[in-house]
């Protein structure tokens, strides 16, 4: 453990961004899930606002710093595709 009154600090910041990032990750992970789940069984309309819900956790997710830019454009066109095929 550090000494020093800012790296104290540092680390207490350092714990709790890390706690923030594993909900978010946590969120839009359940939320991927529930879309895949959604275009596999449910109706269009179910699976079209389960993907949405999706895409606007990971673009937060994204815009946070969370996971990169090209990371949740990635998975926001695999949930496209899969929607497409729906269809």
């Amino acid at each position: 453990m550090a000494n020093i009154k800012s790296q104290i600090k540092r680390v207490k910041q350092d714990e709790k961004k890390a706690l923030a990032n594993q909900a978010a990750k946590s969120e839009f992970r359940t939320a991927i899930k529930k879309a895949k789940l959604a275009i596999e069984t449910g109706t269009v309309e179910e699976a079209k606002a389960a993907v949405s819900h999706a895409e606007g956790l990971l673009d937060r997710a994204a815009q946070k710093g969370v996971i990169s830019g090209n990371s949740a454009r990635r998975k926001k066109s695999s949930l496209a595709r899969l929607l497409a095929k729906k269809k």
